[in-house]
């Protein structure tokens, strides 16, 4: 970790991110799981360390047990020390809905007295549910010589993503002269990654100007750029908005494409291994006789009996003889058993797959979820955290197993239909 600027950094880790529907039913979206060894928010966690910066406050909200525990005091990214620290800053409201943050702005407006106690000239702001490296002290500085009031990270994106977006329209010395917040129609294909460099002293005083102003796509930046100097700051590298189901599991699944442009380890991308039964201090995978792995990422403490392919196990998994993982994306310490088939699936944290059962079974990729059609409608099913699957169930595309599914559920059933849920 080298040392850096003074910039305040804080992370806003608090949104719903109801799209991964239910990864986050019992956590945050920054607490989800991801490549393995990770939960999202080690990436944004990460960066700032390997930027430099020794001051940060992550704003929690919605589902914030994991996350907090997850984050502790910081000691995992070099977050301890008298001149350094991580601070949970949760809502400093009611606890109804209509009491929570109303957005980005509001978010950072509540927390004024934090900024105000942590003396900087710069204040970063971030997501916490994003996969990417980025030098954010370079960006800092880049901020600096362009003597701007706002600096936003921004991207060129697919045109057929661009209205999930900000979109910014920029002059040749990359001022933003015009914004649009997630446009039906585009006018250009660059977009706001969420990342911004705001002056301090700037950032306070726009704060306090009108409290209706609750978003910074929506309202401060576009207010700005009439009014201030605001400027783009061009990103190149990998990264990716991991919200729904299906970015998500592309984004697991470029961790084993050797082409992908994500690698965690060169990135020196760190978690916590103290949390959640210190899934990395465990024994290494065992690869037994009859196993057969390819394309596939296989984390520490996994016992691999049968076949895995082109997929993602978190420490833990045992995939018993006979059994088969292809295309999946497999959380800590569940069991496939014998001679089970989990095809183009998510499944999370202790899952039991009963002998000879398939999940993710059959043709109907096409066939859309009937309760969360914009959720899953790839192919990809997702069974919940604990669930457990009795032997000879097939269970087939798009479909959903709740939180804690056990084999009485079933009520005799052996079939859960493409798009069903249970």
């Amino acid at each position: 970790m080298r040392e850096s600027s003074d910039a305040l950094v804080l992370l806003l880790a608090g949104g719903i991110g109801s799209r991964l529907n239910l990864l986050v039913s019992r956590r945050a979206k920054p607490a989800v799981p991801f490549g393995g060894l990770y939960r999202i928010i080690d990436f944004s966690l990460s960066n700032v360390m390997n930027s430099g910066f020794t001051k940060v406050g992550v704003l929690t909200q919605y589902k914030p047990l994991s996350l907090m525990s997850h984050i502790g005091n910081g000691e995992a990214w070099d977050f301890t020390g008298r001149t350094r620290g991580v601070k949970i800053l949760p809502p400093r409201t009611g606890e109804q809905d209509s009491d929570w943050y109303q957005g980005t702005a509001d978010a950072i407006r509540q927390n004024i007295d934090f900024i105000e106690n942590n003396p900087s000239e710069q204040v970063v702001i971030l997501s916490g549910d994003h996969i990417y490296r980025m030098d954010f002290d370079a960006m800092v500085s880049y901020h600096q010589h362009k003597k701007a009031d706002i600096t936003i990270g921004m991207m060129v994106v697919p045109k057929r993503d661009i209205h999930e977006f900000g979109t910014g329209i920029i002059n040749a010395d990359n001022r933003i002269i015009d914004w649009e917040e997630k446009p039906k129609v585009p006018r250009t294909n660059l977009a706001s990654m969420g990342i911004y460099v705001f002056d301090t002293k700037y950032l306070l005083r726009t704060l306090a100007k009108d409290r209706k102003e609750v978003d910074f796509g929506m309202h401060i930046i576009p207010r700005a750029i009439k009014e201030d100097g605001v400027f783009a700051y061009p990103f190149y590298g990998y990264w990716r908005d991991v919200g729904t189901i299906q970015s998500y599991w592309e984004t697991n699944m470029d961790i084993i494409r050797p082409d992908s442009g994500i690698s965690p380890e060169e990135w020196e991308i760190r978690s916590n291994p103290d949390y959640g039964g210190r899934p990395m201090d465990r024994a290494p995978a065992r690869f037994l006789d009859g196993s057969r792995v390819t394309s596939s990422m296989v984390a520490s403490g996994c016992v691999i009996e049968g076949t895995v392919v082109n997929s993602v196990l978190s420490p833990g998994v045992h995939v018993k003889k006979g059994a088969t993982v292809s295309n999946s994306v497999i959380f800590a310490d569940s069991v496939i058993e014998e001679n089970a088939v989990v095809d183009l699936a998510i499944l999370d944290k202790r899952v039991y797959i009963g002998a000879g059962s398939r999940v993710g079974d059959g043709d109907g990729l096409d066939v859309v979820n009937r309760k969360f059609p914009k959720h899953l409608y790839t192919g990809i099913t997702l069974v919940g955290k604990e669930a457990m699957i009795p032997p000879g169930v097939r269970i087939g595309r798009n479909c959903i197993v709740n939180f804690g599914f056990h084999d009485g559920s079933f009520n005799g059933q052996t079939v859960l239909a493409d798009g069903e849920s249970i």
